[in-house]
């Protein structure tokens, strides 16, 4: 995608509310909050403190994260359940499965999207891994569901999701795709899958004790509110005592009771995306990623995450330049977001050129 004039105006007004002291290059582990995030969880601190906060308000904060979110995988935010970590939700998708049931997924995919259903063996429920590029391929008439991350978080690799969307089509399979390693710089239609699930902490730009769950109407029904609570209720402010069941009719009835502060910062953050746009932030993440590749000698990629391995020099160049990545799997993870200048990826490249390979 070419940027217009009006993307490169409000990227620039996005990068603008970030204030990292360092070349920071790892979102993948932990995005950093823009600046009207930071204000907003100060404002709402100081009157906690003071004592005039009014725990309803909240509501309004976290009703526009939902908001927001929906809007950046396409759904409407009626289909958005918002909770505190992936695990929880894939946990609710693994309980709900029948007995017996196959789960497929990618061979390293990361544990909060493969652990709930290994815990399922009790119940028959078997895991079968393959490699990510040999997914779409290894789905059967057998395979209930397929989990995976729509971008692998060890190494950035991305799952052919048109090629598993029409094999899971032909065989029925449901699909549970993370995208907590997509969702803020890779567009997503959350649309395509029964569920998908997303951390806000990493490329939402949102405190941890943020996330979300899409679910397709008809496969709601399947779905067990194990851990259903009083704000998965149609009216949660009136409905918090006593019986019968009375559960929104609508994916809010998955919602976990909300750590209200990490949602009064999460909604500035997922609106300044809101505001970038999809396209745009996917432009301008991949093209800062290329620029690096290019600059420091390594092959193009489609990944906006940057996995290489590094020699011994790696550790001290990147301490010295004030260079801020992560290590997964044995390998250098650099990833470029939002808040990521063209002159922190020519710098990077520039420290790093002949000390990395693919």
């Amino acid at each position: 995608m070419e940027l217009t004039s009006a993307d490169r105006y409000r990227l620039s007004r996005a990068c603008g509310e970030f204030d990292a002291e360092v070349i920071y290059l790892n979102t993948t582990t932990l995005g950093l909050p823009p600046r009207r995030s930071l204000l907003a969880l100060q404002a709402a601190l100081q009157d906690w403190r003071r004592g005039t906060a009014n725990p309803v308000e909240y509501d309004g904060a976290l009703s526009a994260a939902r908001r927001a979110y929906a809007t950046l995988v396409a759904v409407d935010p009626s289909a958005v359940a918002v909770g505190s970590q992936v695990s929880m939700f894939a946990g609710l998708v693994a309980a709900s499965l029948p007995p017996g049931s196959e789960v497929l997924t990618a061979s390293g995919d990361f544990t909060s999207i493969l652990f709930p259903f290994y815990a399922q063996a009790g119940r028959g429920v078997t895991v079968r891994e393959v490699p990510l590029d040999r997914l779409a391929d290894a789905v059967t008439s057998a395979t209930t569901l397929v989990s995976v991350s729509a971008v692998q978080s060890a190494d950035g690799r991305l799952a052919d999701l048109d090629a598993l969307q029409v094999a899971c089509a032909a065989t029925g399979t449901r699909v549970l795709l993370d995208t907590t390693q997509a969702v803020g710089w890779l567009p997503v239609d959350a649309g395509r899958f029964a569920y998908t699930v997303c951390s806000g902490y990493k490329w939402l730009l949102a405190p941890r004790g943020t996330a979300f769950f899409t679910v397709l109407p008809g496969a709601g029904d399947e779905l067990v509110p194990h851990h259903a609570g009083w704000y998965a209720g149609e009216k949660p402010w009136s409905s918090i005592y006593g019986s019968p069941l009375r559960l929104a009719a609508d994916a809010r009835r998955f919602d976990l009771s909300p750590a209200w502060h990490s949602w009064i910062a999460a909604a500035p953050a997922l609106e300044l995306l809101t505001e970038v746009g999809p396209a745009a932030l996917h432009a301008h993440a991949l093209g800062l990623a290329e620029r690096f590749r290019v600059a420091a000698g390594l092959p193009s990629a489609s990944s906006a995450i940057v996995s290489v391995v590094a020699d011994e020099n790696v550790p001290d160049l990147m301490s010295a330049a004030g260079i801020v990545g992560s290590v997964r799997a044995g390998r250098l993870r650099l990833s470029f977001h939002v808040s990521t200048s063209e002159q922190d990826a020519d710098r990077a490249a520039e420290v790093l050129a002949g000390h990395v390979r693919p």
